[in-house]
């Protein structure tokens, strides 16, 4: 059978098996594995997948995703996010929608230490949607600026996502993370306006908490030195050039400790419950990773991935209107997978057309993940979605889809920004080598 017709019926095959719940990791590894053996034997494509399983889970690059987890899994445990939503409730809390910006704010913050969005999502709900219905709140606009806040979690560095591109492109992980900074902090401005927006035209959606004094804000903002400090230390040694991004991993971890340790935090119960969270999730991750390099073995042994660079090289199409039409894929495929799960699968294809075509690869991983983030709160999966609704279920999944859809479109307008205007991605990066 023609190597060709065998890659596009796994493929064919996989989309059937994504549709009835098959883990997604599981389905790109079987998959892969059976059209290889078809194309090549099967005593080859055993050994291909033990070699591709083998050398992509020991290498020391990979020792940066389990780190970085833990960094957010012992954070959280530290009351951290409380903290943080109170000095932003401290200085924002006054304006019409306070609890709301304090929110989104909150979460941008807490996404500085944890590089997960549900694990962003799942956390500030706990925090603040007590506090919105207390005050009386529209259900659509608490839920939904809680799960549209927890999609900055795999945009403002560290996050596991732009880890895992950097590893597949072989980009500069470093790059990447002075790259989303911007982005992620233009995005928090953006959701702010939004709820601004927003209860200005409906002020019964929200409206303004307590004002304090000039002394509560400046003692509220003196509690998030941790994260401050946290975040300064990780960050801020991967952009001068201090250290490499898997040390700063594993100094953000060992300070995440630290921090719980002086704030009495550092018990049995919580250390084992962070180190269950970090094997679990890592796991999740490399289960995935794996899948989807056994997918991706197959699309070049099958010719796919060259007719597919083949066929795009020959449109005759602005480099712009390509990008484009790869953005919209990924909007599309949003709707229906998971983010990481997305990355894997669809990045080994469209990054060497993307090269090919002459644009810079931390500019199109940054725009990526912002793409992919809109995939986390959009119907009819909506993984923050579903996150939410488990944790307010008294609320409609359309009251929550219906909170999240001015930020939806504030989200697409900063794509459309970053899309038109690169340097919103590239200028801190470009800025930070001048310090290497």
């Amino acid at each position: 059978m023609d190597p060709l017709l065998i890659g596009a019926l796994c493929l064919a095959v996989l989309l059937v098996l994504i549709a009835f719940s098959v883990p997604i990791g599981i389905a790109m590894a079987l998959c892969g594995l059976a059209g290889m053996g078809l194309i090549i034997g099967w005593p080859p494509a055993l050994s291909l997948f033990g070699t591709t399983v083998y050398e992509n889970t020991v290498t020391y690059d990979l020792s940066i995703v389990p780190l970085f987890v833990l960094m957010g899994s012992v954070a959280s445990r530290c009351g951290l996010s409380k903290e943080l939503y109170s000095a932003f409730y401290a200085w924002f809390g006054a304006f019409r929608g306070g609890l709301a910006l304090a929110t989104i704010g909150a979460c941008g913050a807490f996404a500085a230490i944890c590089g997960s969005s549900v694990a962003t999502a799942a956390t500030m709900s706990q925090v603040a949607l007590p506090e919105m219905k207390r005050y009386n709140y529209a259900q659509s606009l608490a839920t939904g600026s809680v799960a549209a806040g927890g999609i900055i979690g795999i945009l403002i560095p560290p996050s596991v996502v732009l880890v895992l591109y950097g590893i597949l492109t072989e980009t500069s992980i470093g790059d990447l993370f002075i790259a989303g900074f911007l982005p992620g902090v233009l995005t928090v401005i953006g959701f702010m306006l939004v709820i601004s927006i927003v209860t200005r035209i409906w002020p019964h959606m929200g409206g303004a908490g307590e004002k304090t004094s000039a002394a509560e804000k400046l003692k509220a903002l003196g509690r998030t030195w941790a994260i401050l400090l946290l975040f300064l230390l990780v960050i801020g040694g991967i952009y001068f050039g201090v250290f490499t991004p898997t040390e700063a991993a594993g100094i953000g971890a060992f300070g995440a400790f630290v921090i719980s340790a002086l704030r009495g935090r550092l018990n049995w119960k919580n250390t084992v419950s962070a180190l269950q969270e970090t094997v679990q999730t890592t796991s999740m991750i490399f289960i995935i990773l794996i899948g989807a390099l056994t997918l991706n073995n197959l699309m070049v042994f099958s010719g796919i991935a060259g007719e597919l660079a083949s066929f795009v090289s020959g449109l005759n199409m602005h480099p712009m209107a390509v990008m484009a039409v790869i953005l919209l894929i990924y909007l599309f495929m949003g709707c229906f997978l998971d983010a990481l799960a997305m990355i894997l699968l669809t990045v080994p294809i469209f990054y060497p057309i993307v090269t090919s075509l002459g644009f810079d690869p931390v500019w199109f991983g940054i725009i990526v993940v912002m793409v992919v983030e809109l995939g986390l709160i959009t119907p009819p999966i909506g993984m923050n979605v579903f996150v939410i609704k488990g944790m307010a279920p008294d609320v409609g999944l359309n009251q929550i889809y219906l909170g999240v859809l001015p930020f939806v479109l504030a989200q697409l307008v900063l794509i459309i920004a970053v899309f038109l205007i690169p340097e919103r991605a590239l200028w801190l990066p470009e800025t930070a080598k001048s310090f290497r």
